[in-house]
């Protein structure tokens, strides 16, 4: 309990408190459907404004569309997927990869501020959307190439490169 009470006074909620946003949102999609579009390019998403203590992202997924690992610059995390299926790629900073997890419509992963992973749409033909939600804001993002020897840093981008 000190450490929930500890990242409010520091202005970050938790993983768990995330969740609950996100799933607040899964459960409303009339509010927010109409935003999703889908690009050919890349993955589409939007910011939705919420209060400082929180970002939350609507994005879409076209199949094969996926972020490469990343991290998110020491904030707290959670997702959820509104229609469609996503995998969770994790390697974990030393040490070989682990398999997909398969995240389904309906469903809400969580994680903490050191938390490293490549999502994606492993379908061949089917479109996912998901919500992600983020404390503090996202301020910048390291991605990272795999290697045999696990991951390697290869840049980092600021909120301003999104």
């Amino acid at each position: 309990m000190q450490q929930i009470n500890t990242a409010i006074e520091q202005g970050i909620l938790t993983p768990r408190q995330l969740a609950a946003r996100v799933r607040r949102l899964l459960e409303t999609p009339a509010e927010w459907v109409t935003r999703v579009r889908l690009d050919p390019e890349g993955r589409w998403y939007e910011q939705i404004p919420v209060d400082e203590l929180c970002e939350l992202w609507l994005i879409s997924w076209l199949p094969g569309q996926s972020t490469g690992f990343h991290d998110h610059g020491g904030a707290n995390g959670a997702f959820g997927v509104v229609w469609g299926q996503l995998d969770e790629h994790l390697v974990p900073r030393r040490g070989a990869g682990s398999p997909a997890r398969p995240v389904t419509a309906g469903s809400v992963r969580s994680f903490g501020q050191h938390h490293v992973h490549d999502v994606r749409n492993s379908s061949a033909s089917s479109v996912a959307v998901s919500v992600h939600a983020y404390s503090p804001p996202l301020s910048a993002m390291t991605r990272y190439d795999l290697t045999p020897g696990g991951l390697v840093p290869i840049r980092t981008e600021g909120a301003d490169d999104w």
